[in-house]
């Protein structure tokens, strides 16, 4: 019985580890999400600024 309260025991640690771990994934994706969202809206802002940009004349050799 005392092998079972062992694996019983390891188990629910195992467990509870593995959701400790999910939800650092989860938050990392949802910190990710939110820098490319923000990164996003800064360049769609940048595009609409009066600065054209051209391209530079090729280099005479």
């Amino acid at each position: 019985m005392y092998e079972h309260d062992l694996q019983r025991a390891r188990f629910a640690e195992l467990m509870r580890q593995a959701e400790h771990e999910r939800l650092v994934r989860e938050a990392a994706r949802g910190r990710r999400a939110a820098r490319r969202e923000a990164a996003r809206r800064t360049a769609e802002h940048d595009s609409h600024t009066d600065r054209r940009w051209r391209p530079w004349p090729a280099r005479v050799a």
